[in-house]
């Protein structure tokens, strides 16, 4: 009797951690010890890392994103030719190849999807163009039906560095060109509708951008300014209502920020710093959309490229690129301040993806 009841506790305790499991993937540059994307398995009740397994083997796959169903997984390649390649999840969580198609650029560094999943978009750094794919049902990426070249002749490189899909609407990000251009979907293909949404002052260098689940806010983090730029939707087209700093005002040293996240209530917004290896943490108005800086948190590594809070919204993660590792804080859901948990190695991490 108290063997089959200690059997039965044993069955019951490995149900509970496993449930409390989710895979995280992690996207990584090939140079040194990585040899692609790599899984771990991730506790949603403790924060801690496990299982570490390489998923796949692929050339510097440095941004990664799901489709809307999560059966697949889109990645850039920063390879000799850029490219972008699709993967099917298989049951143990590893992933199988697909097919992979040219990002039409040098140095791709972003994608991302639609919310039905059968658009894809890339954006080239180095080449300073945008790819538009059709995505199949089964996952495959077709060939690019539209590229956008934001390069000028004679002036300084376009460098494309995000990209995102607002229901009829695409958002890119161009550090190069100091610009968030705006597109609209037409019959057959997409038009620009905007050179950029705002005037930009100056040389800040927009690089990411979140947009509000109501699409009436952008956030864009600017890599050179150490800043965040927040716009509104107006009847009239777009207007900026708040510029801040991501830094604390003793730091003085070199600082280019990466990426940018809104928790899920949007109560709180979140933005990387590689120089000060901080995360800035903002508290959001709801009604009027503007931020105040609450945190700057180290990232207890070095060069935090990519984050991601994970889905249970408890908890945020932060790849330290140049320090090899992950590490993982907790957050205040009252609060939004970030409190450290652990770090666990990894090789060369820079996109996490749930």
């Amino acid at each position: 009797m108290k063997s089959s009841l200690s059997a039965l506790l044993v069955l019951l305790s490995t149900f509970y951690c496993t449930s409390q499991n989710t895979t995280m993937y992690v996207g990584t540059y090939t140079s040194g010890m990585s040899e692609g994307i790599y899984k771990f398995d991730f506790n949603t009740e403790t924060g801690e890392l496990s299982n570490q397994k390489l998923a796949v083997a692929v050339q510097n796959p440095s941004f990664l994103a799901f489709s809307p169903n999560k059966k697949y997984i889109y990645a850039v390649g920063e390879g000799e030719t850029g490219a972008a390649t699709a993967f099917k999840l298989k049951s143990d969580g590893t992933l199988e190849f697909i097919n992979s198609v040219s990002s039409n650029g040098k140095g791709p560094c972003h994608i991302s999807t639609n919310k039905t999943g059968n658009k894809a978009v890339v954006s080239n750094y180095g080449g300073g163009t945008v790819s538009i794919y059709d995505v199949s049902t089964n996952g495959r990426l077709e060939k690019a039906h539209q590229t956008f070249n934001h390069n000028i002749e004679g002036q300084s490189p376009a460098r494309a560095h995000s990209a995102k899909f607002y229901k009829d609407e695409l958002f890119v990000a161009d550090l190069g060109r100091n610009r968030l251009y705006q597109y609209k979907k037409g019959n057959k293909s997409y038009e620009m509708e905007s050179k950029s949404i705002i005037h930009i002052e100056g040389n800040p260098g927009p690089r990411h951008f979140v947009i509000s689940q109501d699409g009436n806010y952008i956030y864009i983090i600017n890599e050179y300014g150490g800043s965040i730029t927040s716009v509104k939707r107006t009847d009239a087209g777009f207007e900026q209502i708040d510029y801040d700093s991501t830094l604390e005002e003793t730091y003085k040293g070199e600082n280019k920020c990466a990426d940018i996240h809104l928790s899920k209530d949007e109560r709180f917004l979140y933005g990387s710093n590689r120089g000060e290896n901080s995360i800035a943490v903002f508290k959001r108005n709801l009604d009027t959309g503007t931020l105040d800086k609450i945190q700057n948190m180290t990232v207890h590594g070095d060069w935090p490229r990519n984050f991601a809070l994970d889905p249970s919204g408890k908890f945020l993660l932060v790849a330290n690129q140049k320090s090899n590792n992950i590490s993982v804080f907790s957050v205040d859901k009252n609060t939004g301040e970030l409190s450290f948990l652990n770090t666990t190695e990894t090789p060369s991490p820079v996109c996490l993806l749930f």
